[in-house]
């Protein structure tokens, strides 16, 4: 792709923007979260910036923590950075994971006690993501060997012969699956807890180049094309029975941009044509699609529900759809996708950045751009997983991107 004199320069606008909240707001932040005296990183900060130090810490959150700061040290190569890694790294090992019946709880309290036993398949899923990127910048083959464990455990006791499966006790025996359903429904599978099992079985081959996850990933986007992308509505379904049917008419605007990128990076990972030939056109669509109809008034719609949006602007709604329209764009060359990312971004940096000292990103604005008050900038889901992300993807494509014309 040759790039305009313009488009350079955005690129270069965007790339050296987000190294900048990357590097003097967002890391700094979590590092600020960090629990010295009884390991991991605290659980809950509050809208008015109350830090609850005894507050339950989730182990999505310590994984997501342990992925950034290790993506951190790979992108900018500072020694503190890893040093973070390795404390997110050792509560994980120590606290989060099951010693007994294997796999990783879904919460522990704040000195490590279990808090909420759950075993979650997209709990499971985070934490092989996390160990592998672990992996990648300690080269600790222990790390990697559990990363398999976790892989092991997921394809042993949380599938069927439909799918993946979602929630189990502490013995893995299924349970219902309030954690991964909304929209008052109950989902026995979701399309979110099969995104980030591809999304981390993706990592773990590409580190590993194990047969047996690739073979695993042909699965996986075998059943996106075939029960989770919906051709007529151009848009993957949501909620689903054991048995794939879909559950609600729900249109979930960010996790369609986030699974259009991932599921390419997933095919750029395995490098085989077939599956390019089946997944590509989709992630295509999804793409198309969401700019279409989702991006309005500078930034991205949360979902639709019924026919009826909501517009709340969510933070990782936003941070997913300024990789998801960057990486259209580096496909495609279109530049109404660029545009598209540098406004998202714009908006970010005016909107949803919090400026407060102390705190990092707003969970959500309403469409007048109003905070909600009501939800915390720390606590189980909200982490530097999609912003951070956001920072490393733009950063990496950009250069890419300048670097080959």
């Amino acid at each position: 792709m040759k790039l305009t004199e313009k488009e350079k320069a955005r690129l270069t606008a965007l790339e050296k923007e987000t190294r900048s909240e990357l590097e003097n707001h967002i890391i700094p932040f979590w590092e600020g979260m960090k629990d010295e005296e009884r390991g991991g990183f605290y659980g809950l900060l509050d809208y008015d910036l109350n830090l609850d130090k005894n507050a339950v810490k989730g182990c999505i959150l310590n994984s997501r923590i342990l992925w950034f700061f290790s993506n951190a040290y790979k992108m900018l190569g500072e020694k503190e950075l890893f040093s973070y890694a390795h404390h997110a790294y050792a509560f994980l090992k120590e606290k989060c994971l099951d010693s007994k019946n294997g796999g990783v709880f879904w919460s522990v309290n704040a000195d490590g006690s279990v808090a909420d036993s759950t075993k979650h398949s997209y709990n499971q899923a985070f934490a092989i993501y996390a160990l592998c990127s672990y992996f990648e910048i300690s080269h600790d083959r222990a790390a990697l060997e559990t990363a398999f464990d976790l892989f092991n455990i997921i394809e042993e006791k949380c599938t069927d012969e439909v799918g993946y499966l979602e929630a189990f006790t502490r013995d893995f025996k299924p349970e219902s699956n309030e954690k991964l359903s909304e929209n008052g429904v109950m989902a026995e599978k979701t399309m979110n807890t099969l995104l980030h099992v591809l999304e981390a079985y993706t990592d773990l081959y590409r580190v590993s180049k194990d047969a047996r996850v690739k073979e695993r990933l042909h699965f996986i986007l075998r059943q996106f094309e075939s029960k989770i992308w919906n051709p007529e509505k151009k848009r993957q379904e949501v909620f689903f029975d054991k048995n794939l049917n879909t559950l609600i008419d729900l249109y979930s605007y960010g996790h369609d941009i986030e699974t259009s990128w991932l599921l390419d990076k997933c095919l750029s990972v395995l490098g085989e044509e077939e599956y390019t030939s089946l997944i590509a056109p989709i992630t295509k669509t999804m793409a198309e699609q969401i700019l279409s109809i989702a991006y309005k008034n500078h930034s991205l719609l949360n979902e639709c529900e019924k026919g009826k949006d909501d517009s709340k602007r969510i933070w990782w709604v936003q941070a997913e759809s300024v990789v998801g329209f960057l990486n259209a764009f580096q496909k495609s060359g279109n530049e109404s996708y660029l545009t598209a990312a540098t406004d998202i971004w714009n908006y970010i940096k005016t909107t949803i950045v919090d400026r407060r000292p102390g705190s990092e990103w707003f969970w959500c604005v309403d469409e007048s751009g109003k905070p909600a008050t009501r939800q915390p900038i720390v606590e189980p889901w909200k982490c530097p997983y999609h912003n951070g992300r956001m920072c490393f993807e733009v950063m990496e494509r950009a250069e890419k991107m300048k670097d080959e014309n």
